[in-house]
């Protein structure tokens, strides 16, 4: 048999969605170049203020725009192709980007914070003034700082690049620093300055003056505008001291302030970069991405084919081990099918002749022949999908502490620094009849760099690398902003059951014999079960291998799917399966019938043995919970959340595990789109955190406040978790929750620092008091102290996350919890 392969071949940068106005369209598009909360304002205004666009919604966590627009008045390409203007990039939310692709960006952004603090640094040395004899402890401190973030960012290229980078630096720094003492710059130094100021705001900075320009003309006011409307102020204040020539005037710092700020607001850029790309590739490395391809069937050929050129009546082959790509109905063969991760339901069901199948479920040992039955917007997965993107939409906003603070910061530092020009220069005229621009200039410029966010801005993403790293050495992985503020708050915590609390598959649990022991019973249930490929069977199985009974001689096998075998063992025929199949051979169950109902009513699977027309026994199979299962329930409980057990199995299996974990409230019985309406009724009265694993969880983890899934999940519910367990133990949710507090908390510090320095300073910056070097100087120790503040007692957090840009990531091992 040949098989050959087809390629698609239509692209566009967008998914599209169904909108709930029949007269409108909505897409969705992943933009690329987010760091804060101004950024999705400007997208919003940005889009919001086009012709026929209704509604526009920004995650800042997804990284997605959802845009409804009338299509008679606005285009798709049209819309995009604004945030493209403005510096942003489109990808399909579809698809993932590639390693390479990202490790391609951090290194640019490395290179381009490399070559900003080599013109940092030069500057430093070119405006020290003679007289002290030398640049001071603090700019010293600023030098030495930066050129120790070269050293990291080189390393990982070579420690002898690293070394003779950082060298160079050095060199470079002490040869201005004697040249400017011993009066050889003096004329050069404001020149010199100068050109450094234009290489960086025209050249290794042009993005962000791009990105300034393309929000000012949309009458957006952001960060980037506030970064250049402070370049350009230096540059103004550096132009006014060339033109005038005054003696005194200090034309070289007004330029290197402006290389300073741009090379902090880089810098800043660079590391929210970090935090994000390595996060994100973390959750890629748990992706078990459903096939792309389907193997279609047509006479005797197979063609693997694009999912999305498969069309309904279409005959596909499904071979042991893989993922059924599409939803359909068995043609023939006969295999166990893993529904699990996507129906919620704990024991594979075996599927046969006219059996219906479900895209995303996981193929047992048999082969399939599947006819298509729904393809498109019709099949499961796509209904989970849009429910989970429904949620997506109506899940509460939490915004991060920084970036509230951020939204009225950029214009009251504006016009805290408008006002302390216009004072300065109607003050000095009215007061003196000369107007002192140098002052004016001073003042204003002062306040757009004691104000500039740079400490506020980093100090979210510092305290993110601590508790990530923290979280990973104990196989969490915190993904999202709202996982390090709002985990703490959670109030009520809402687990599912099939694959979270329980193990996910089955074991034999009881056993109860009538005349033979457990030992002979085990035996010859799994000599006749060891030709099944049925999941029970295979468990059986296990079980008598793990208990050392040894399977006799199987003569003959006959199976019967859905209810049981016929073997012939010895002289002797044997009957496995359920109590139905048993007596509908007329085997007496009688003196069973009273065990069977007790653990059937348990949640139990029970399969019954028979010889030669007389019954053995039976033997009993359940998902087992988990080891941890109720030593984390209890200290979720002991803490003040209340637990919720929310599944689709039914009442009975719930009620059971809800018993056994002491979990406070249970509902069975639930869709998985029901799910996510339980979160939302729950959420009303408090904050809600989902625990889950499966494709049903997905809707419900979105919607939650805290969505958290287990590593071994499918790839959407780990793509709409806000946590993922990595190493699939409940135990580590108290400690995630911990570390939610311990970084909040370090973060709010963090804002503190900030605003002690950044808030103090701009009233005494307005004043024209403060020369703007020392001013630069200030927002230099505040970042600083940011630094120290977020990484004391774990610096290898931060150093490691840099040193491995560039390189393949190795994860790290898992601490126990």
């Amino acid at each position: 048999m040949s098989i050959t392969t087809t390629d698609a071949t239509t692209f566009q940068p967008w998914s599209e969605e169904p909108s709930t106005r029949p007269d409108r369209r909505k897409i969705r598009a992943r933009i690329g170049g987010l760091h804060c909360s101004l950024c999705t304002g400007t997208i919003e205004k940005a889009l919001g203020r086009m012709p026929g666009v209704d509604k526009v919604a920004v995650s800042l966590t997804h990284e997605q725009a959802l845009v409804e627009y009338d299509p008679t008045v606005a285009r798709p390409e049209h819309l995009l192709q604004t945030l493209r203007d403005i510096g942003y990039t489109i990808s399909d939310p579809r698809k993932l980007r590639g390693f390479e692709e990202e490790e391609r960006d951090l290194v640019r952004e490395a290179r381009r914070f490399v070559v900003a603090v080599v013109l940092s640094v030069a500057s430093i040395p070119i405006i020290a003034d003679p007289q002290v004899g030398w640049i001071g402890f603090l700019p010293a401190i600023v030098c030495l700082s930066l050129g120790g973030f070269v050293f990291l960012v080189l390393r990982s290229t070579g420690l002898w690049v690293a070394i003779g980078a950082f060298s160079g630096l050095v060199v470079m720094a002490l040869s201005l620093l004697y040249l400017n003492l011993e009066g050889y710059l003096t004329g050069a130094a404001p020149w010199l300055a100068g050109a450094l100021a234009v290489a960086l705001i025209f050249g290794v900075g042009r993005h962000i003056l791009h990105m300034a320009f393309q929000a000012l003309r949309r009458g957006i006011i952001n960060q980037h505008v506030l970064l250049e409307i402070g370049a350009f102020a230096g540059m103004a204040g550096g132009v006014i001291g060339l033109v005038l020539d005054r003696p005194g005037y200090p034309t070289a710092p007004f330029f290197a302030v402006s290389v300073m700020v741009g090379t902090y607001h880089i810098f800043s850029e660079w590391l929210s970069l970090i935090v994000k790309t390595r996060s994100s590739q973390a959750v890629k490395r748990l992706l078990d991405l459903q096939p792309e391809t389907a193997r279609i069937v047509r006479g005797t050929l197979e063609i693997d084919v694009p999912i999305e050129d498969v069309k309904l009546g279409d005959l596909v082959r499904i071979r042991p081990g893989e993922r059924v790509p599409v939803d359909g109905t068995v043609v023939s063969g006969r295999s166990g099918v893993d529904q699990s991760l996507v129906t919620g339901e704990s024991i594979p069901v075996e599927k046969t002749e006219g059996d219906a199948v479900i895209g995303g479920s996981i193929n047992g040992t048999g082969t399939l022949l599947v006819k298509i039955t729904a393809v498109g917007e019709g099949s499961f997965l796509h209904q989970i999908i849009r429910h989970v993107e429904d949620a997506r939409a109506l899940k509460p906003g939490l915004l991060h502490l920084v970036d509230r603070v951020l939204r009225v910061y950029t214009p009251t530092v504006l016009g805290i620094a408008a006002l302390a020009v216009i004072g300065w220069l109607v003050g000095s005229w009215l007061g003196t009849g000369q107007v002192d621009v140098e002052r004016a200039v001073f003042a204003g410029l002062s306040v757009l760099v004691m104000g500039y966010p740079c400490a506020v801005g980093i100090s979210a993403p510092l305290s993110i690398v601590r508790g990530a790293g923290q979280a990973a050495e104990h196989g969490i992985l915190m993904r999202t902003g709202e996982a390090f503020q709002g985990f703490r708050t959670v109030t009520q915590i809402v687990f599912d059951k099939t694959g979270t609390l329980t193990e996910g598959r089955p074991m034999v649990r009881e056993i109860e014999t009538l005349d033979v022991s457990e030992q002979e019973l085990l035996a010859i249930a799994a000599a006749a079960e060891a030709s099944s490929e049925h999941p029970l069977a295979q468990a059986v199985v296990k079980a008598a291998f793990e208990r050392g009974a040894t399977p006799p001689e199987v003569e003959s096998f006959e199976a019967f799917p859905g209810k049981g075998v016929v073997a012939r063992i010895g002289t002797g025929e044997v009957l496995v399966g359920s109590p139905r199949f048993l007596a509908e051979r007329s085997i007496d169950l009688a003196r069973l019938t009273k065990r069977i109902d007790a653990l059937e009513a348990a949640g139990r699977t029970v399969i019954a043995v028979a010889r030669e027309e007389r019954a053995l026994g039976v033997v009993a199979l359940g998902d087992a919970l988990r080891a941890d299962a109720v030593s984390a329930v209890a200290t979720l409980r002991k803490a003040g959340l209340k637990t919720i057990l929310v599944t689709g199995d039914n009442e009975r299996a719930a009620r059971r595990v809800a018993g056994d974990l002491g979990i406070d409230e249970v509902h069975a019985g639930v869709l998985p789109q029901d799910k996510a309406v339980i979160i939302r009724n729950l959420q009303v009265n408090a904050r809600v955190a989902m625990v889950g694993d499966g494709i049903n969880d997905a809707p419900a983890l979105m919607q939650a406040d805290i969505g958290i899934a287990m590593g071994a999940g499918t790839d959407i519910a780990i793509e709409a978790a806000d946590i993922i367990i990595l190493s699939n133990r409940l135990a580590a949710l108290p400690i995630a929750r911990d570390i939610s507090r311990r970084s909040y908390g370090k973060m709010v510090q963090n804002v503190v620092l900030a605003f002690l320095f950044n808030g103090g300073g701009i009233p005494l910056a307005a004043t024209g008091l403060i020369h703007p070097v020392w001013a630069m100087v200030a927002m230099a120790v505040s970042v600083t102290a940011i630094f120290i503040n977020s990484l004391w007692g774990s610096p290898r957090l931060f150093f490691d996350a840099i040193r491995s840009v560039g390189r393949p990531i190795v994860p790290a091992p898992v601490q126990a919890v």
